[in-house]
């Protein structure tokens, strides 16, 4: 056998290697136990939360303030995926914005939920650009809205209506409230609302109730009230901080409210990841 020969053999088995590699991942991709995960990155000062639910749909709540979501993103999806189910901006300050426009450019986002409140920045102008680019379906989100899946659902508790066109001096009291649940296992996502709004959503009573707590504005005072706490009765809450922040998060009255539940923060404990099978749950 000639060296031209050779080679070429040594090309055809390379590549059948490979394609055997590629079809072994691909089987145990779809193979793996239907479970949910809920990963609550640590991406410094901000929020980024990635969902893959039983039915192997994915969820991005919030980007954080900058790419770091691009590697925490890479090591949670498969290497040949590029899409992403659906993108939640909770509400456009930059911790919380700024991933999600790296994350526009290099994924494909099929949906598309946020407030559409106006804001006068060039990260809001550069969002506003890309999900009109994007060819994405969108959502301006309101109270009802709930998406369903066979096992899984995610729904809006606030706002309690919709806040399209308007603008605010701050947005944090915008920000999107959502619970998911899948089985007897629940999460309540609050975005950064404080205790004013905290206290709005005590009308809805037993929906507020969930197992996991997101704590809101990356456990800051002006969040967490004490009676919001008591009426969600959390058994794990997790904040989204970042290390030596110049903030002083999470607040010590933040965390004395949340006492009793057992109480992560990802700038000591870093990614953070709840893994469910619908009836228990537990943190890794």
């Amino acid at each position: 056998m000639d060296r031209a020969t050779k080679k070429y053999v040594l090309v055809i088995f390379g590549s059948l290697f490979c394609l055997n590699v590629l079809a072994w991942l691909a089987v145990w991709e779809l193979s793996r136990q239907r479970s949910l995960e809920v990963n609550f990155f640590d991406i410094g000062q901000g929020d980024s939360i990635f969902l893959q639910t039983p039915e192997r749909r994915q969820i991005l709540i919030d980007g954080g303030p900058d790419s770091a979501v691009l590697e925490k993103l890479g090591k949670e999806m498969p290497f040949w995926d590029r899409t992403i189910d659906l993108v939640i901006l909770t509400h456009p300050e930059h911790d919380h914005i700024s991933g999600l426009i790296e994350v526009l450019k290099r994924y494909k986002v099929k949906n598309i939920l946020w407030t559409g409140i106006l804001r006068d920045t060039a990260e809001y102008r550069e969002w506003k650009e890309l999900i009109q680019k994007e060819e994405a379906n969108i959502y301006i989100a309101k109270a009802g809205q709930c998406v369903i899946l066979d096992v899984t659902q995610l729904c809006v508790l606030y706002p309690f209506e919709s806040l399209e066109g308007q603008k605010f001096k701050d947005s944090n009291n915008t920000s999107i409230v959502a619970k998911l649940i899948f089985g007897e296992t629940s999460f309540l996502f609050t975005g950064d609302v404080c205790k004013s709004v905290e206290r709005k959503l005590l009308g809805l009573a037993e929906q507020l109730d969930s197992d996991v707590l997101k704590v809101g504005h990356h456990g800051s005072k002006t969040s967490t009230a004490p009676e919001f706490v008591e009426a969600v009765s959390p058994e794990v809450a997790v904040v989204s901080v970042g290390k030596d922040n110049y903030y002083g998060h999470p607040h010590p009255e933040t965390i004395q409210a949340l006492e009793g539940t057992r109480f992560f923060r990802t700038d000591w404990d870093g990614d953070i990841k709840v893994i469910s099978d619908g009836i228990d749950y537990y943190v890794k």
